[in-house]
């Protein structure tokens, strides 16, 4: 048949959805051994040993059948543990339901909460995984850029509730923030909280990036819905094993909801990948009760890669930024650019050095490029060196 043909006969969502620049640039760049990758959200360190060892014995061991579809109990119950041991309460497994990575655990949420027509507000820029499956499913993201001023990243709340209509169902918030590492006081998150209690919406929660956090000394995490919110309120958290514990192919992640969704979620779970591998899951449990220490070390490798990145791009002219508070990314303008995309295909050929395009995270990301900084520092310098090589004698598309 034509291809164009065959295009026609797909939903219009599928066939209008944009591609994501994160994709577009690893595209270019992926399997060229001379490009150093700063464009996707992990690092360079692989899964510990401590942690795939126990997934391997399971797997030896035959534990290849369907499992649960809220997770394998001891799972659930080392997620419980660790949110106990973090956030000084108690916390139920109930609370708990393992997903194919966060991105399903996003899914599920939305899936649950939106129909046709439904509106999710959605701060912005933002990692565009959020907005792309509201509008696949027929709901709509209601975008609300965040402002940059003076240096800083600012979410206007006044802004964000006046975007409330009929039809909103919820509200996301990812602090720390993926792509420009802003983070929520905790006076920001209760009042974002008293104002969804009001209007009766959902809170969708996004706190992948807590523990990189990195104001408060070591150990210290940012603040959290967790902190002012009762687990049995509209309140949604997605969640992944992918940052901390250098698990991104793993693809296990985890959704914390009220217990009166159990049923819901299950059948939402069963009905999109019928559950997550027992196997994998022994390894997850393995890095919550076991990885601590890895933890720290990953967070106190981003604190100091982020001073380096931020000390090379502050020597070159024509680019701003805040030092993120939190997160592993600097999302940093580039004066003169009004084509991200085209300008980060062209660092990538000819500097060797893969960024993300800040267009791809919505309204207020044009203009702006991220890189990942959980990186190898040497590789960071080097990349750092190669792009202010690049500014000196390219100009930006």
């Amino acid at each position: 048949m034509n291809p164009q043909d065959l295009l026609r006969s797909i939903t219009r969502q599928a066939r209008e959805e944009p591609d994501s620049g994160i994709i577009v640039a690893v595209n270019r760049g992926l399997g060229r051994p001379e490009v150093i990758p700063l464009w996707a959200g992990e690092g360079n360190v692989p899964t510990p040993d401590a942690f795939c060892r126990p997934a391997i014995d399971s797997l030896l061991r035959g534990d290849t059948f369907y499992t649960w579809q809220r997770g394998i109990p001891p799972l659930r119950e080392a997620l419980a543990r660790y949110h106990t041991r973090h956030y000084g309460r108690a916390f139920s497994p109930e609370n708990f339901y393992v997903t194919g990575g966060g991105m399903q655990a996003i899914q599920t949420v939305i899936q649950m909460i939106a129909g046709e027509d439904d509106e999710i507000i959605l701060p912005t820029p933002a990692w565009p995984n959020y907005a792309g499956p509201m509008r696949l499913q027929g709901s709509r993201p209601r975008e609300v850029p965040m402002e940059f001023e003076n240096g800083r990243w600012r979410l206007d709340l006044d802004r964000l509730f006046d975007a409330i209509t009929p039809k909103t169902k919820a509200i996301v918030i990812n602090s720390p923030s993926n792509p420009v590492g802003w983070t929520a006081s905790l006076d920001e998150l209760v009042a974002v909280r008293d104002e969804c209690r009001k209007r009766g919406l959902w809170i969708v929660g996004d706190e992948v990036y807590a523990r990189f956090y990195y104001s408060g000394g070591e150990g210290a995490r940012a603040p959290s819905f967790l902190d002012i919110c009762d687990t049995e309120e509209r309140l949604l958290l997605a969640n992944t094993f992918s940052k901390n514990w250098a698990m991104t192919g793993w693809r296990v992640g985890w959704l914390q909801a009220p217990k009166a969704l159990g049923p819901p979620i299950e059948r939402i779970i069963q009905y999109n990948t019928s559950g997550t591998a027992a196997f994998l899951q022994v390894g997850c449990a393995a890095a919550l009760d076991h990885g601590e220490d890895f933890v720290a070390g990953q967070v106190a490798k981003a604190r100091a890669n982020r001073d380096l990145v931020c000390a090379r791009l502050g020597e070159i002219e024509g680019i701003r930024f805040e030092p993120p508070p939190g997160a592993f990314y600097l999302f940093f303008a580039v004066e003169g650019m009004t084509d991200s995309l085209a300008t980060t295909l062209r660092i990538i050929d000819e500097a060797g050095v893969g960024f993300a395009p800040g267009a791809t995270f919505g309204p207020g990301g044009e203009g702006f490029l991220r890189l990942c900084f959980l990186r190898d520092p040497g590789k960071l310098a080097e990349a750092m060196e190669r792009f202010a090589g690049w500014m000196r004698h390219s100009k930006p598309n």
